[in-house]
């Protein structure tokens, strides 16, 4: 299957994941707005994703699915794979179970030390905070489980499985979140959301993993429940996992920071970066994630049968699509980013200036766009190999280089100079690790992919400023009525699109014979 059919089904996937969570947000802002509930909530509802992520999507996947790969050699025989996933299974069961104990109890201390004023100075809001914190907590039990079958299918080959399971997060939330509507726009109809939201996380975990189990199952891949041991290869996923907790999840380690700085900001702060972040999370989501997730085992299949110059194409085409895909979307939400806020998220309790200052913040995330999506492609060329120190370095660089803009920017400029510190990392980082690539002779890129690059980023700069002198025009209508929304958004979106697809095909970046490349490619 080629990288470009397999990262579609994934990305095609996940953007109607991110469709729905713009639902999601539409309708959070409506009813909770920004600060007080709507603030605790975002701090509830960080905590078991930022864990999440970091563990189970980000270390837990890269190191097991070259472990895992490596057991699949062996034509159709998959016994020896499906003993290493038993394995794997029985073991992280009890950790999680500790883990989670563990969370609940300290949760009270964990709100605490990232809760801003406004939460920590009202007893009852901090207190509905650890409560909602507390009732979404188990969400991350069952989506480290999810994450292990998400794995085992994507190895397979099945990406569709995997990509369509957090659809069934934000259908749950939404359900959440009109059974809140019901309830009136008072504080108290409020906070019970606020509850509903956080039992609608947990179980929308549970549907997850149901859902993926059975379509391993489906899939033949059938697991029994075994008495853990800590084996040969347990063993050695643990060892590959502790520096991959780091190389891997320096973004979720990154929201952690981000969690202690916002807790210095005013009202209104977390739900501003969580908000903006959704607008970045969707190029994000759809390109890196799907880009990464398609090429981890294939990568880790070319390397395993000692296929050098295949895993360096596939390389190459990865970080070809990536950037044809993500730097137009970077230009373009820069420059439009308040017009996006305000259409999407202005009414009922989230004003108009709320909007305006979630653009802000949209502008410094979409920044480090590009990089973020170069790291999720550039991460699996070392995790393939069984090389999880060397991400560490340039993880750690990185967030230094995070930690020291923050404390420089937050004061000046608040939650967009936290967005900004973000951006800055991520470039520090994407650049280490290609550097390093280079000289551990892993992957090098050629002449012509640079110039193709170079031709990108000219086309996304014509289409930055089409967009630039024509986003004062329909200026009045961001925040209108319904047609008045979508028609200036539609207008929007499609300028921009017919500037960029012009500018690329006169500059030579997109033709038939990239098209052909990019589909036949083996993935």
């Amino acid at each position: 299957m080629s990288l470009l059919k397999n990262v579609g089904t994934i990305g095609g996937l996940t953007l109607v994941s991110r469709l729905f969570g713009f639902v999601r947000d539409i309708l959070l802002a409506r009813v909770l707005g920004a600060g007080g509930v709507g603030d605790a909530w975002q701090l509830a509802f960080q905590l078991p994703n930022i864990f999440r992520r970091l563990f189970a999507e980000g270390a837990f996947a890269s190191a097991f699915v070259p472990l895992f790969n490596r057991r699949m050699t062996n034509g159709d025989d998959i016994s020896e794979a499906r003993l290493f996933a038993e394995q794997v299974l029985a073991f992280l069961i009890p950790i999680l179970i500790v883990f989670g104990a563990l969370a609940l109890i300290a949760m009270p201390w964990i709100a605490g030390l990232f809760a801003n004023e406004g939460i920590s100075s009202d007893p009852k809001l901090f207190d509905l905070a650890v409560l909602m914190a507390r009732v979404a907590f188990p969400y991350l039990f069952f989506m480290s489980l999810a994450t292990l079958f998400a794995a085992i299918l994507n190895s397979l080959s099945r990406f569709a499985a995997a990509a369509a399971a957090p659809i069934m997060l934000n259908i749950c939330l939404i359900t959440a979140l009109l059974i809140g509507m019901t309830l009136g726009d008072g504080m108290e109809a409020r906070r019970q959301t606020g509850v509903y939201l956080a039992i609608a996380v947990t179980i929308s975990g549970l549907l997850q993993l149901l859902w993926l189990a059975m379509w391993s199952y489906r899939s033949g891949f059938r697991m029994t429940l075994r008495a853990p041991r800590l084996t040969k290869g347990v063993k050695e996923l643990g060892i590959l996992i502790l520096p991959a907790v780091f190389g891997a999840g320096v973004y979720q380690i990154s929201r952690f920071i981000d969690l202690f700085f916002l807790s210095t900001l005013p009202d209104g702060a977390y739900t501003f970066l969580a908000m903006g972040d959704r607008l970045n999370q969707l190029p994000l989501g759809i390109i890196g994630i799907a880009l990464g997730t398609a090429i981890l085992p294939a990568l880790s299949r070319h390397i395993a049968n000692d296929e050098g110059n295949a895993a360096s194409r596939l390389q190459s085409n990865a970080v070809e699509l990536a950037m044809l895909l993500t730097v137009p979307a970077a230009v373009a939400l820069f420059v439009t980013g308040s017009a996006f806020t305000r259409a999407f998220y202005t009414g009922g309790a989230y004003t108009l200036a709320d909007s305006i200052a979630t653009g802000a913040v949209v502008s410094a995330l979409v920044v480090g766009l590009p990089a973020y999506v170069l790291i999720k492609v550039l991460v699996p060329n070392f995790f393939a190999r069984k090389d999880t120190r060397t991400p560490v370095f340039t993880a750690l660089a990185s967030l230094l280089l995070n930690i020291g803009l923050n404390f420089m920017l937050v004061p000046r400029l608040g939650v967009v100079g936290l967005a900004l510190a973000g951006s800055a990392a991520a470039w520090c980082n994407a650049t280490l690790l290609y550097v390093l690539l280079t000289r551990k002779g892993y992957f090098r890129i050629g002449g012509q992919a640079v110039s193709r690059i170079l031709r990108i980023g000219i086309a996304a700069a014509l289409m930055g400023a089409a967009l630039y002198f024509a986003m004062p025009v329909g200026s009045e209508w961001y925040a209108g009525n319904i047609g008045q929304r979508v028609g200036s958004i539609l207008a929007l979106v499609l300028t921009g699109a017919a500037v960029y697809f012009a500018a690329a095909i006169m500059l030579g970046v997109v033709n038939r014979a990239t098209i052909r490349q990019l589909v036949n490619r083996p993935g």
